[in-house]
C-alpha cells in the first residue's frame, strides 16, 4: 500500500536563542499526517524549546512553522487561536489542576472554548476517559492517583477538543517501564483510532523505537539538528557517531564505528 504523504507541520529555516544566544539554528522537517514524531537529542539540546516554538510559546528568531500551509508566527492572534485549537498538548508535569476532579480537568477545555450544554460536556468527558481507561476514576484527585494515571488523565484532557495534532513533553517522565510501555501502547492506539499527528519530545530510547516513525536529532555543540527520518533507520544507516551514541547508549556495534 503506497499512501501518499500529506504534510501537516513544516519547519522552514527555524531559528530559536534567548536575547543574543541561540539555543538552534537552520532546523528543517516535516510532519507527515499520522506521524509519530520524536524530537530527541542529549540533555540541553533545545528539545523543548523547539517544542515551545511550535506550539505557540517561544516566538522565533527567524523561520517559520508552517500548519497546513499557514506560517503560525505570521498570523494575528486571532489566526495564531485558530491553529492552537486544532492542538492537544500533554505537558512533562501533567500540570492537573490539584483541587479539580478527573473529570473537571478534562471538561475545563470544553467549558472554555465551546458552547456545549453540560450533558454534552458530561458525554465527552466520560468518552474520553474510557479512551485512556479511566472509567470510573471521573470523581478521583490528581493526589490520589499514580504517576501513570495522572498521565493518562492529562492525555484525556488534552483530547478534549479532538485535536488533529498532539504534542508531548517527555510523556514516560516519572513512569516506571511498565507505565512507561503502557502510555506508549495508549499512543499508538489514539494515533491509529483517532486518526491523530502526534509530535513527542523524548530522550528514552524504548519509546522511540517502539512508537516513532519519524523524528529530528538535535546537536547541542552545533546547535542545528544533524539528522532526521525513521529512528530504526537512523540506527541501521547513520554514519554521524553523535547520533549512534545516543541511540544505542554508546554501544555501538564495531561494524558502525568505521563510517
Amino acid at each position: 500500500m503506497n499512501e501518499k504523504k500529506q504534510p501537516v507541520i513544516l519547519v522552514q529555516d527555524l531559528e530559536v536563542g534567548y536575547d543574543d544566544y541561540v539555543v538552534m539554528k537552520d532546523i528543517n522537517f516535516t510532519v507527515n499526517k499520522g506521524d509519530i514524531f520524536i524530537i530527541m537529542g542529549v540533555s540541553g539540546c533545545g528539545k523543548s524549546t523547539l517544542l515551545k516554538s511550535m506550539i505557540g510559546l517561544k516566538e522565533p528568531s527567524g523561520g517559520k512553522v508552517m500548519f497546513s500551509g499557514k506560517s503560525f508566527w505570521d498570523q494575528e492572534v486571532q489566526g495564531q487561536n485558530e491553529i492552537m485549537r486544532r492542538f492537544g498538548v500533554l505537558y512533562q508535569s501533567g500540570a492537573l489542576w490539584s483541587s479539580m476532579t478527573v473529570a473537571e480537568n478534562v471538561a475545563l477545555p470544553l467549558q472554555l472554548y465551546t458552547k456545549l450544554s453540560t450533558q454534552q460536556i458530561q458525554e465527552i468527558v466520560a468518552l474520553k476517559l474510557s479512551l485512556v481507561g479511566l472509567s470510573g476514576h471521573e470523581d478521583s484527585l490528581p493526589s490520589g492517583m499514580s504517576g501513570g494515571m495522572c498521565k493518562r488523565a492529562s492525555l484525556a484532557r488534552a483530547m478534549a477538543l479532538d485535536p488533529d495534532i498532539i504534542f508531548f513533553d517527555e510523556p514516560s517522565a516519572g513512569l516506571d517501564p511498565i507505565n512507561a510501555r503502557k502510555l506508549d501502547d495508549l499512543i499508538l492506539e489514539l494515533r491509529d483510532g483517532l486518526g491523530a499527528t502526534v509530535v513527542i519530545v523524548t530522550h528514552e530510547l524504548a519509546s522511540i523505537f517502539a512508537i516513532g516513525n519519524n523524528s529530528v536529532f538535535l546537536d547541542e555543540v552545533s546547535k542545528t539538528m544533524i539528522a532526521s527520518g525513521d529512528p530504526k533507520a537512523l540506527l541501521a544507516d547513520s554514519k554521524d557517531n553523535r547520533v549512534l551514541q545516543f541511540l544505542t547508549r554508546g554501544n555501538v556495534p564495531d561494524e558502525q564505528k568505521s563510517k
